[in-house]
């Protein structure tokens, strides 16, 4: 009987126009136009090559600090951002004049950039000049360090000569810093882009729209929702059954929209998920599971017709996509900042926290406890839902 009821639910799910359109349909369109908005996006934000000039003095040339770093941010490769000319003050003043830079950098007693007007451009060449001035204060800092710490263990030895001392001191120097900066690992993902997290909560609302799927296969065995609930309440067969085998076949018609969405992004609008795919996957598994148990706790906690229990899921998968970032990324910050409970709660948060925590981050501590939340979840309203339609009476069917 499982596999009977199993097929015609299935049967049943798939001719429901409203469904196929919401499950499958609306995902892609929508995932369509997150395409058409977002596709040139980055790719216009990208900064040229900045024009600029470094004036050619003692204090320029002495700093081997500030003449490295310029050399490999002017080197000509993708990843240029200065196109730099060393001259004369004086020819720097003119070509400012004449615009043919944006700005140029006078290293004296300290760094001094001059620039006609404020804009993105000159915003990047002051913001370099200032990282590379607080490297430079920093390796000044663990200089003076490491010389008085070789000092004081030198105390009462015989240093001998004076340049070999120094080398030795040096030496001990570039190890140490050799040793620190190894410790430092780049592990962010080689494909970070904001827009990313568009897909995510589009990823989330797929999984939580497949809870409508759960909702009306869960009234078709309710008796005071469809003549079939009511043939369903009066025969022999094991109303858990029944429930069982109408869920599982939701989630199958659930699945199969997802897999539809993956393939949709993956080759037609050519979204990159990463390395970490299989744990997508998983997640999205997990997720479609807390859409199918809030679609289940619909259907038997609200007593109303089926239109306003459709209306509820979709009001509530939608609110949970706004305030995880579906419509901008800074919603998202200001609710994990000040709500913080709010988010934790949200279903649509937990599946695209999950996503962001695979794509920014080299560990799965984050992944794991959101895919624990998610299950949590499941559990609590199908408990909750179990415990309401085992309550259920009717005078009359």
């Amino acid at each position: 009987m499982f596999f009977h009821n199993f097929k015609y639910s299935l049967k049943t799910l798939f001719r429901n126009k409203m469904l196929i359109f919401w499950t499958f349909a609306f995902p892609i369109i929508l995932g369509t136009l997150f395409n058409m908005a977002f596709q040139d996006i980055e790719k216009n934000e990208k900064l040229d090559i900045i024009d600029i000039a470094i004036v050619d003095n003692d204090f320029f040339n002495s700093d081997s600090l500030f003449r490295e770093i310029f050399e490999v941010l002017g080197e000509e490769n993708e990843e240029q951002l200065f196109h730099i000319q060393y001259v004369k003050e004086e020819e720097a003043k003119e070509l400012l004049s004449e615009k043919q830079i944006i700005g140029y950098l006078i290293l004296e007693d300290s760094p001094r950039v001059v620039v006609n007007q404020n804009g993105i451009s000159e915003t990047v060449f002051q913001s370099a000049v200032e990282k590379i001035t607080q490297t430079s204060e920093i390796f000044k800092n663990v200089s003076e360090k490491k010389i008085n710490d070789f000092i004081e263990e030198a105390q009462g030895e015989e240093i001998g000569n004076y340049n070999s001392w120094y080398a030795e001191i040096y030496e001990n120097l570039m190890e140490s810093l050799e040793e620190e900066s190894s410790q430092i690992r780049d592990t962010s993902s080689e494909n970070l882009s904001y827009t990313m997290i568009e897909y995510y909560t589009l990823i989330a609302m797929t999984c939580l729209y497949g809870g409508i799927l759960g909702m009306t296969g869960m009234n078709q065995c309710l008796a005071n929702m469809s003549n079939n609930g009511k043939r369903v309440s009066v025969s022999p067969i094991s109303k858990g059954n029944l429930i069982f085998s109408s869920a599982c076949a939701s989630y199958i018609a659930q699945l199969v929209g997802l897999l539809l969405l993956f393939l949709y992004t993956i080759f037609v609008i050519h979204v990159d998920y990463g390395s970490s795919f299989p744990l997508i996957v998983l997640l999205s598994l997990v997720g479609s599971f807390a859409g199918l148990s809030l679609g289940i706790f619909v259907a038997s906690f609200f007593q109303s017709n089926e239109n306003t229990k459709v209306g509820i899921m979709i009001s509530f998968t939608m609110l949970g996509c706004v305030l995880s970032g579906m419509m901008g990324m800074t919603l998202k910050y200001v609710i994990d900042k000040n709500m913080p409970l709010v988010n934790r709660l949200n279903p649509v948060n937990m599946i695209t926290d999950g996503f962001y925590a695979l794509y920014y981050y080299d560990t799965l501590n984050r992944y794991y406890l959101n895919v624990v939340s998610l299950l949590l979840f499941s559990f609590l309203f199908i408990g909750i839902s179990t415990f309401c339609l085992r309550r259920q009476r009717y005078d009359s069917i």
